[in-house]
């Protein structure tokens, strides 16, 4: 389970709406217990691939939040993206690159700007696993 602010669900939307018509990125981070991951911060990096089909991080931007991360004590979570035009899922891309079976892969659904859908999910030898999210006020 992923528990969540809603502030933090409206960071992630706020940022994927002023990316559009690309995809937006960012890293999640927070602490862990047993099965329980709790977002503390949001991390709305840059997609340099500038792309409405595919992300990728900038890679100064990613060491500046690990060392963020490390500085409060918190764990990389996982990472969120936008899918400006398709559900709230992972495409066969997203798939193929989930390269580590901790993490989660928050996917924000922009399909319909007005009802924004955020899903979590976890991928693992190319199986996917819908997580559950729960969000605070």
């Amino acid at each position: 389970m992923i528990i969540l602010k809603k502030q933090q669900i409206g960071e992630m939307i706020r940022h994927s709406i002023a990316g559009l018509p690309n995809e937006s990125c960012g890293l999640i981070a927070g602490t862990v217990e047993n099965d329980c991951k709790t977002i503390e911060r949001v991390y709305l990096l840059r997609n340099i691939d500038e792309s409405p089909e595919h992300f990728s991080m900038d890679v100064r931007e990613q060491f500046a939040a690990v060392a963020d991360m490390r500085k409060n004590g918190w764990k990389l979570i996982g990472n969120f993206h936008s899918h400006p035009q398709t559900p709230s899922r992972p495409s066969r891309e997203d798939i193929r690159l989930a390269f580590d079976p901790s993490l989660s892969y928050l996917i924000l659904s922009l399909a319909n700007s007005r009802e924004p859908v955020l899903n979590s999910f976890l991928i693992r030898n190319q199986s996917v696993e819908k997580e559950e999210i729960k969000s605070l006020e």
